[in-house]
């Protein structure tokens, strides 16, 4: 009995191993060793082809001259208004299929379509919709006699159109998030709340609020490092990067040098300078975060 026993020991550790393996093996891989590559990359003058020849500080230097580094960044930024919306939008659809109203599995399905379709029928769809002459979009404006622009092609209002796209894209999962943490609200919590005179906004104020702000939390940093990663949408809707240059992100920029111009030491250096800046922003959420946590006991 006591060497089955053993034996069985042995396999579930050994099993146990090789379920751990997997993801690590993955983990250096696909992310370690990319990683530490591209950050000795970044300080060599390689073509993605010949030999790598250490140039120390060079590509930073020329990085920091680049007028399209910071066109790009400046985008990239710029297109991040559209969390802060997203998540207010998500929020309000919550609370309205929080309230039991009729269809709401059927609403929850259709918001959480396009979360689960392809970015590129996505992309290709919202081109066609944004098209200046037959677009779905302006056919709308047309009703009310408005001519609409050809959204693609103007300096103004290729970046709100890209961020009208992604909001309506994510709208759905950051929802279904926002749903979850509402239904796990304790009713008890307003019904004293109601006993103690408090309306309808107050309650939202300070129970709902406070309840989904670790849901919030979260949103805000995936949403920060998912967005200063926007590249797919970009690609296929403005593949030459805009009128002027208007919508590439920082990662187009680095594909666009990396694969376009063969400058993937240059590619390389930006995307360290990327990864960076999404670790300070994230790193700057979490202390905020700590400061305004609050214990319910």
């Amino acid at each position: 009995m006591k060497a089955t026993t053993s034996k069985l020991h042995r396999t579930e550790e050994r099993n146990a191993w090789l379920f751990i393996a997997a993801p690590i093996l993955g983990f250096l891989i696909f992310a370690l060793v990319p990683l530490i590559y591209s950050i000795y990359g970044a300080f060599t003058n390689w073509d993605g082809l010949g030999q790598m020849t250490f140039i120390g500080l060079e590509n930073f230097i020329n990085l920091f001259q680049d007028e399209y580094f910071y066109k790009s960044m400046y985008n990239t930024i710029f297109m991040m208004l559209g969390i802060p919306v997203g998540i207010v939008l998500a929020l309000l659809l919550a609370l309205g299929l929080n309230r039991g109203i009729p269809g709401t599995n059927t609403f929850r399905v259709l918001y959480y379509i396009p979360v689960v379709s392809s970015i590129a029928a996505i992309a290709i769809l919202w081109q066609w919709a944004y098209n200046g002459d037959y677009g779905l979009v302006n056919q709308f404006l047309a009703i009310f006699g408005i001519e609409g622009p050809n959204w693609l092609q103007n300096t103004s209002t290729v970046k709100p159109a890209l961020i009208i796209m992604a909001v309506w894209k994510g709208l759905g999962y950051t929802m279904l998030l926002y749903l979850a943490a509402l239904q796990s609200v304790p009713k008890s919590f307003y019904e004293a709340a109601k006993l103690d005179g408090a309306n309808a906004f107050k309650s939202f104020l300070y129970i709902t609020l406070p309840m989904v702000k670790p849901v919030t939390f979260f949103i805000v940093v995936t949403s920060i490092i998912g967005g200063a990663q926007i590249f797919a949408e970009i690609n296929v809707m403005t593949p030459t990067g805009g009128p002027e240059y208007s919508s590439a992100s920082v990662v187009f920029y680095v594909w666009q040098k990396a694969f376009g111009n063969f400058q993937l030491g240059y590619a390389s250096a930006m995307a360290l300078v990327l990864g960076l800046f999404i670790f300070i922003i994230t790193l700057i959420q979490f202390k905020i975060n700590e400061k305004s946590s609050f214990d319910l006991d």
